[in-house]
C-alpha cells in the first residue's frame, strides 16, 4: 500500500526577485526526529528562493507554521535522509531522481545527494 499524506502540504517562501510569497506543495518529511524539505526536483526556483529567505510557511490544513531552515549539505548526512525520504515517498519522486532509489547502495545515495537539496526546518515560535 502506498504510504500517502492525509492532507497536502504547502511551502510558502519569498521569491528572491519578486518580494512576493511563491506556494509550492511539499513532502515534509521526518528523520531521527527534525523535520525536512527535500527537492526531488533539484535546484529549483522553491530552493533558490530558500537560500536567500532562509525560511518560510508551511502549511498542512489550516494549520500554518513559520520556519527558519539550516541547509544540509554533508553528502553522508543526506544520503541517509534521502534513503529515508524515498522509503515513504518514493512511489510519488522516484522518477526526478535518475533511477536511484531506497534500495540503491550508499555511495549512489551520495552521488544524487548533490542533485537533491535538503533543509533541517525549525519552527519559529
Amino acid at each position: 500500500m502506498r504510504n500517502r499524506r492525509a492532507s497536502p502540504a504547502e511551502l510558502s517562501v519569498r521569491g528572491r526577485k519578486s518580494g512576493e510569497m511563491q506556494r509550492i506543495p511539499v513532502n515534509p518529511h521526518t528523520y531521527e526526529g527534525a523535520q525536512y524539505l527535500v527537492s526531488a526536483r533539484g535546484h529549483s526556483q522553491w530552493v533558490r528562493n530558500m537560500r536567500v529567505a532562509g525560511g518560510g510557511e508551511l502549511r498542512v490544513g489550516r494549520q500554518v507554521r513559520a520556519f527558519t531552515v539550516t541547509e544540509i549539505t554533508d553528502p553522508v548526512q543526506k544520503a541517509d535522509i534521502l534513503r529515508a525520504y524515498l522509503e515513504k515517498w518514493g512511489w510519488e519522486v522516484n522518477r526526478f531522481f535518475q533511477g536511484v532509489t531506497a534500495k540503491s547502495s550508499d555511495a549512489e545515495l551520495r552521488a544524487a545527494a548533490g542533485d537533491h537539496p535538503v533543509f533541517r526546518i525549525t519552527v519559529s515560535g
